[in-house]
């Protein structure tokens, strides 16, 4: 069992949502594979994303078992 940190955004921008902005999971941008155990890939995300703007799209990073 491996685990992988990855990055996404919540929301696109579409001007006739409110706010300029509607509901969706983006694609996944992989940071790191191949981790070997949860605490390592919980402890990667959470480092990016204290360290990260999310900005306007709420790009977060999250984990995933492999």
């Amino acid at each position: 069992m491996s685990y992988s940190v990855f990055t996404r955004s919540w929301w696109k921008e579409n001007p006739s949502w409110p706010n300029g902005l509607e509901p969706e999971a983006g694609e996944k941008t992989y940071l790191e594979r191949d981790l070997k155990t949860e605490k390592e890939a919980r402890a990667l995300a959470k480092e990016y994303n204290a360290t990260h703007d999310p900005g306007r799209l709420s790009e977060k990073a999250e984990f995933e078992e492999d």
